[in-house]
């Protein structure tokens, strides 16, 4: 536009906001591409299962895969089975857990004396890997002779299962100590054991957390296996499993699995939550 003088004159142009956010489209749009993709994979697992079990199966066979509702129906509703199932989870449950807190105890305690000094760790590393080679199988009557055929041979079982993970990846974590903050603690004069507890434990809890997680979900599969080598005392998953297999009981038996696996996700999620809740704010806890 132009002026009486001809010269031409400008109009400032209208301020656009900096941003604009929409918030709430994107977190839909991210819990939907989070939930979408295993939502479809369980979708095909189940439409698979149905082809495999109606269509490939011989009626006779088929304990083997049984459908699904009547998995629901035999080994979730039904009164007789569902009390079994919950008093069985309930002794996993508290095997798995106190194996774990021991395992756990055991494994930051362990990693710390081996991380005061390369010695301890040449002395004690290799004795924590010929414990994770061990088969368990191998060591049952010895654990029954020792311990006896109940709760406590079940726990140890969880502890030797779990305990590795947790060795090595506090080991791991408390090594990976940036030098530099390790310098300057020492020229600050800082002792051990100050160093150890405001420097090192902290900047090794994201493996320490990483570890739990790995050795909750062994706990688990130490529980159930300790169930099936010690058959005394109360039933816990793993007696149950073997219950069901031996009597054909194919409904009950792909309910208790079910069970099992469920609870070993719902432990590994709890820890993994745990993680995120400690570390989240300054570490990405993924």
């Amino acid at each position: 536009m132009t002026d009486d003088t001809g010269n031409v004159e400008a109009h400032p142009t209208p301020e656009l906001p900096a941003t604009l956010t929409v918030s709430k489209p994107r977190a839909k749009k991210s819990n939907l591409g989070r939930w979408l993709p295993p939502l479809l994979v369980f979708l095909v697992i189940v439409g698979v299962w149905y082809l495999i079990s109606l269509f490939v199966l011989d009626p006779h066979l088929r304990f083997l895969l049984p459908l699904p509702q009547d998995i629901i129906i035999k080994g979730f509703i039904d009164p007789l089975s569902f009390n079994a199932l919950i008093v069985a989870l309930y002794q996993t449950v508290i095997v798995s857990m106190l194996g774990l807190a021991i395992a756990i105890v055991l494994g930051v305690v362990w990693a710390i004396a081996m991380s005061q000094a390369k010695w301890i760790e040449r002395s004690l590393f290799p004795y924590a890997v010929i414990l994770q080679c061990i088969p368990i199988l191998a060591l049952v009557p010895l654990i029954g002779f020792w311990f006896g055929y109940e709760f406590q041979s079940r726990v140890l079982v969880c502890v030797m299962i779990a305990l590795f993970p947790m060795v090595n990846n506090t080991l791991f974590g408390l090594q990976s100590v940036d030098k530099g903050h390790k310098e300057l603690f020492a020229l600050q004069g800082a002792s051990r054991s100050t160093t150890l507890l405001k420097l090192s434990l902290p900047a090794a809890l994201p493996a320490i957390f990483a570890g739990m997680r790995i050795s909750a979900g062994l706990a688990v599969v130490g529980a159930i296996v300790g169930d099936q080598f010690f058959r005394r005392g109360t039933p816990g998953l793993g007696i149950l499993i073997s219950n069901y297999s031996s009597r054909l009981q194919g409904e009950q038996l792909f309910a208790t699995i079910i069970t099992a696996a469920l609870f070993g996700v719902v432990v590994f999620w709890l820890f993994g939550l745990l993680g995120r809740r400690a570390v989240g704010k300054w570490y990405d806890f993924t």
